[in-house]
């Protein structure tokens, strides 16, 4: 199912379940003056049809000091597919790898990446990182204060 397919009851629940994926079936069908069984069942459906992927507590940052936040810029030295996919494959697997972005512009790669302090910063990029084939240069940029976090994508409605 693409996108094009949902209407927009279908988009009203994304759009809720996105801002807090504790809300029942009872909740969502108060909110949207629907059915809960409609309701269990279109959840169910966006799920199995992977418009759904999981839910998750988000953690307040802020309340743990020893969580470092870095931004590394990755380039390359092969830019034939196979070597973009391998890397790709093999960066994903480390779990300091929060999120992994193949980017336009100077950088092929943007890691979000998440360590202890910067001896694990430090042990990661050496031990892990730069051991990958295929990594030409990186550059780090370290959150120095988290203005905005937002996980909520923009759905457009259904006209």
């Amino acid at each position: 199912m693409q996108t094009n397919q949902l209407d927009q009851t279908d988009i009203d629940i994304l759009r809720l379940l996105q801002k807090d994926a504790r809300l029942s079936n009872k909740q969502l069908s108060a909110m949207l003056h629907k059915s809960i069984s409609s309701v269990f069942q279109r959840v169910n459906r966006l799920k199995e049809q992977g418009f759904i992927l999981g839910s998750f507590t988000l953690i307040n940052q802020k309340k743990f000091a020893d969580i470092w936040l870095s931004f590394t810029q990755v380039q390359l030295s092969d830019h034939r597919g196979e070597a973009i996919n391998a890397f790709q494959t093999a960066v994903i697997q480390f779990t300091e790898v929060l999120e992994c972005y193949n980017t336009t512009g100077t950088c092929d790669f943007m890691l979000k990446i998440a360590v202890n302090d910067m001896t694990e910063y430090n042990r990661f990029i050496v031990e892990k990182l730069t051991k990958l084939p295929n990594v030409g240069s990186l550059q780090s940029f370290f959150v120095v204060n988290e203005a905005k976090r937002e996980l909520v994508y923009p759905l457009k409605s259904k006209s």
